[in-house]
C-alpha cells in the first residue's frame, strides 16, 4: 500500500479532487501507514522525516471530521518553531480550498498579542501555533480549547529539545479528555515515549518505511587531522561542488557564528540561524536562503527545525551528529520528494566512536576520504543566482503576489522566468530576483503603483 491513491481513503470526494489539482495522486509511504488510522479516529504516533507529506496526513484527518458551521477551535497543531506554523498552516489551506468559509488561525510569538486575540474573537476551525504562545492566550484568557477534538504535536523531538514540556503540559491540562491525539515526529528518543504514555490511549505507531539509503543519498565522510582544520574542510568542500543551497550543520551556536564569519571572510555567501537571532533578523535570514539569494545557511540542528527547501543541493555536517537518527534527519534535507541528495561529514580521530555507531544504525561500512586538493582555495568564491526585494505592503493592503509580479514585468525589461519566489505577508513582501536586474526591479517597484498605491521597496 506505499503508494496506493488517494482516492482508495474514506475522504470526500472534493478533497480528493483537490488534491489531484494540487499534483497529488498518489500517497507517500508515512501518508499510507498513518491515514487509514487517523481517519478511523484512532490515537497515532508518526516517526517521519522532513518532507515526507506529513502535514498532509494530518490535515487532511482534520479538514475530513470538521464542522464548518461551529467557528469554535475543533483542531490544535502545536509546532516548535514561527516558521514551521506558518508553512502548516498554508499548507491545511491549500488542502481546505473546496471547502467554504474554513478559517485557519496562525498563532505564534514575535507577533503582536492582541491582534491574535482580536481573530479568536471572531472564531477559528483549526489553530496552529507554538506552545508558548498558545499558553500566553490562556493565561489570557482570550482561548477556549473546550472545543477541541483533535490535538497534533508536530516535531514533537523538537519541541522537547527547546524546552517546551511544561508549555505543553499547560496545555493540554486545559482539553477535553476525549479527543484524537496525533504526535509527529523526526527521532524517537525515550521522551516521546513518555508523553505519548502520558496523553494518548493506545497509540498506533506508524514509522516510514521511506528512510533515506546511499542509493537515495551519496554520502562523503572526509578525515582531518584536528580541530582546527574545520573551516578550511568546509571551504574546500564549497568549492569543489560550488553549490547553489547549502546548509551547515554545528553542534553548538558559537561554532555556527564563528564559521559563518570565516566564511563571510573569504568571500562566501553566507548566513547564520541559531537561538540568538531577533525573529526578524530570522525571519529575513530563512527568507533569503529560501529563495537563492543567500548560498549557504549554518545552523544547529534547533535552529534549522522548521527549515522547508524544496531542493537542497549539499548537507555538511561541520560535527558529526552524537545520534545517528539526527544525523539521518539532517542528511535528509538534501533528498526530498524523491529527488538525489549529497551530503559530506568532516570527522577527526577522536570521534571515530560516533562513526562507528551511525554505521551500526545505517546497516553500511564507513570510509573515510582525504579533503580535496588545497590547489581549490585559489578558486573564486561564487554568489547565489537570485537577490531579494523587500517591499513596504503586504496582505493588509491587498497585495498579491500577482501584483508584484505584474508591477515587476510590465514593461518587458523583467521576464516572468527572470522573477523567483514571492512571499506575501501580513505588512510586507519579499520578492527574489535575478541579481543582474536587482536595479531595475528595485526600480519599477518604487516608481510604479500597485493596488493604485505606490509602495516602498529597496534590496535586504
Amino acid at each position: 500500500m506505499s503508494h496506493a491513491a488517494f482516492s482508495t481513503l474514506a475522504l470526500q470526494p472534493e478533497l480528493i479532487a483537490n488534491l489531484a489539482d494540487l499534483g497529488f495522486e498518489r500517497m507517500t509511504p508515512i501518508q499510507s501507514e498513518a491515514l487509514p488510522y487517523i481517519l478511523e479516529g484512532k490515537d497515532v504516533i508518526a516517526q517521519a522525516k522532513t518532507g515526507s507529506g506529513k502535514t498532509a496526513a494530518f490535515g487532511l484527518a482534520i479538514l475530513e471530521k470538521l464542522d464548518t458551521k461551529n467557528f469554535s477551535v475543533q483542531s490544535l497543531v502545536l509546532c516548535p518553531t514561527r516558521e514551521l506554523a506558518e508553512q502548516v498552516a498554508e499548507e491545511i489551506r491549500r488542502l481546505a480550498r473546496p471547502i467554504a468559509n474554513v478559517k485557519v488561525l496562525t498563532v505564534c510569538g514575535g507577533t503582536p498579542l492582541r491582534p491574535q486575540a482580536d481573530s479568536l474573537k471572531h472564531g477559528a476551525h483549526i489553530m496552529v501555533g507554538t506552545p508558548g504562545r498558545v499558553v500566553d492566550h490562556l493565561e489570557k484568557q482570550t482561548l477556549d480549547l473546550e472545543g477541541i477534538t483533535t490535538l497534533v504535536l508536530d516535531e514533537a523531538d523538537r519541541m522537547l529539545d527547546m524546552g517546551f514540556q511544561p508549555a505543553l503540559d499547560t496545555i493540554i491540562e486545559e482539553l477535553p479528555i476525549q479527543r484524537q491525539n496525533l504526535l509527529f515526529s523526526a527521532t524517537y528518543p525515550p521522551q516521546i515515549q513518555s508523553i505519548a504514555e502520558r496523553v494518548m490511549k493506545q497509540p498506533v505507531l506508524v514509522q516510514s518505511i521511506d528512510k533515506h539509503t546511499h542509493a537515495s543519498i551519496a554520502q562523503d565522510f572526509y578525515k582531518i587531522s584536528d580541530e582546527g582544520e574545520r573551516g578550511v574542510a568546509v571551504r574546500l568542500l564549497l568549492l569543489k561542488h560550488r553549490p547553489d543551497s547549502t546548509v551547515i550543520f554545528c553542534n553548538t551556536k558559537n561554532h555556527v557564528k564563528e564559521l559563518t564569519q570565516e566564511l563571510k571572510n573569504y568571500g562566501f555567501s553566507v548566513l547564520a540561524l541559531h537561538g540568538d537571532l531577533e525573529q526578524k533578523e530570522r525571519d529575513q535570514a530563512l527568507v533569503r536562503f529560501s529563495n537563492n539569494s543567500v548560498s549557504i545557511m549554518v545552523a544547529t540542528d534547533v535552529a534549522a527545525r522548521g527549515l522547508d527547501i524544496d531542493s537542497l543541493d549539499l548537507v555538511i555536517n561541520y560535527h558529526i551528529a552524537s545520534d545517528p537518527e539526527v544525523h539521518v534527519h539532517r542528511i535528509g534535507r538534501t533528498g526530498r520528494a524523491g529527488n538525489k541528495g549529497h551530503a559530506c561529514s568532516i570527522v577527526i580521530n577522536k570521534e571515530s566512536h560516533k562513526l562507528a555507531r551511525l554505521a551500526d544504525y545505517l546497516g553500511q561500512e564507513i570510509t573515510t576520504q582525504p579533503l580535496p586538493d588545497r590547489q581549490l582555495l585559489k578558486e573564486p568564491t561564487f554568489r547565489p543566482p537570485m537577490s531579494t526585494i523587500q517591499i513596504d505592503g503586504g496582505k493588509k493592503q491587498k497585495l498579491r503576489p500577482g501584483d508584484i509580479l505584474g508591477a515587476l514585468t510590465a514593461d518587458y525589461r523583467i521576464e516572468g522566468s527572470d522573477v523567483g519566489k514571492i512571499q506575501v505577508a501580513n505588512s510586507w513582501a519579499y520578492v527574489a530576483v535575478k541579481t543582474p536586474l536587482l536595479e531595475t526591479a528595485v526600480q519599477l517597484l518604487n516608481n510604479g503603483k500597485m493596488k493604485g498605491k505606490k509602495f516602498r521597496a529597496r534590496k535586504i
